[in-house]
């Protein structure tokens, strides 16, 4: 005779109500954190890290305070500042800072008509409107500020002018090196240089 399946017993955060493994993903992770490092802490390593940290810096501080200080505890200090320092997004996922490159890209469009889009100008302090302008001027050819498929503004250029343009960047903009211009060739990230 088989035995009867016994039910699994599923222990739930007294903050969010969800299963501490997915704590992290809920709209207050922040408040759940004491409760996890009470009552589950081998699922978070990381938090007891972060509280050590913590009380390393309020060690540091009170000595600090007293006249007292050790190069150990900068080095703690600085780190803590560290980790402040990253954007978080909802869900505990970090942002990425944009790397400063621009990046042109040549689209073909009713098999023979060209459009070359420029996308990243903007981190180099380049206004795209007036990037525009003058990209339409010197080629002669149309040329407009428009959203890409990741929502950022992109100059789009009527024509096959991938190749000169990058000297006219470096030309117009001396903030933009030509080191951190890519065309994008058959899927893949060429340098310009």
């Amino acid at each position: 005779m088989a035995e009867k399946p016994q039910p699994v017993s599923v222990l739930y955060c007294a903050v969010c109500s969800l299963p501490p493994e997915y704590c992290e993903f809920g709209s207050d992770f922040d408040k759940c954190k004491p409760w996890l490092i009470q009552n589950v802490p081998d699922i978070y390593p990381d938090l007891l890290k972060e509280v050590n940290v913590k009380e390393a810096d309020k060690v540091a501080d009170k000595l600090q305070s007293t006249g007292l200080s050790s190069g150990a505890s900068d080095g703690a200090a600085s780190s803590a500042t560290k980790q402040e320092e990253v954007k978080r997004l909802p869900g505990g996922k970090i942002k990425k800072k944009d790397k400063q490159e621009v990046v042109i890209e040549k689209v073909i469009r009713n098999k023979r008509k060209c459009i070359t889009t420029v996308k990243g100008l903007e981190l180099f302090g380049v206004k795209l409107s007036d990037a525009s302008k003058k990209l339409g001027k010197k080629f002669a050819t149309g040329a407009s500020v428009v959203k890409g498929p990741t929502e950022k503004d992109q100059i789009d250029v009527q024509g096959d002018i991938a190749y000169d343009i990058v000297e006219f960047i470096t030309e117009t903009w001396p903030d933009v090196p030509e080191s951190a211009i890519f065309f994008i060739e058959d899927g893949r990230k060429v340098p310009a240089a």
